[in-house]
């Protein structure tokens, strides 16, 4: 990657939904190499996908709660058997395999308490193989970055 598909990157990080007539100005670049550099950047998996940033509160989901999981195994077949149960819960948003005391450090999106109670014990706590959880809930999101700088 040169400086000037890190341009494009950040650029479309920005906004996703540019015009290639408007990012072709903004990147310095004419709309046709500009095209090109796009598709290989996808090609080659450096830009993985395209979505909308969505205010999670507005969507009735305004609790972002951070759930240390400590694993009774730490075989690459328990962590991947742990990591392939945590795929059918909706309310897993992120999922971390984590250095230190704690193995997994997974990002929870509930509407109130009462449904990540219900989360918890019809769920996470019936997946075999947890030896430990502690949650935190997030009071506020102080800082949040989507893109990356240009560099």
């Amino acid at each position: 990657m040169d400086r000037i598909d890190r341009k494009i990157v950040a650029a479309l990080q920005r906004d996703g939904r540019a015009r290639l007539a408007d990012l072709s100005t903004e990147v310095g670049l004419s709309p046709t190499p500009l095209a090109r550099r796009i598709a290989r950047l996808e090609t080659d998996g450096v830009i993985t996908g395209y979505g909308a940033r969505v205010d999670q509160a507005r969507l009735g989901l305004p609790l972002n709660i951070f759930v240390f999981v400590e694993l009774d195994h730490h075989s690459r077949d328990a962590i991947r058997a742990f990591e392939d149960r945590l795929r059918r819960f909706d309310e897993v948003m992120e999922c971390y395999l984590m250095t230190g005391t704690r193995d997994i450090l997974l990002r929870v999106v509930a509407a109130d308490l009462t449904s990540f109670d219900r989360f918890l014990e019809d769920g996470l706590m019936q997946t075999p193989g947890i030896r430990a959880l502690r949650s935190s809930f997030a009071l506020r999101t102080m800082i949040r970055r989507d893109a990356l700088p240009e560099v």
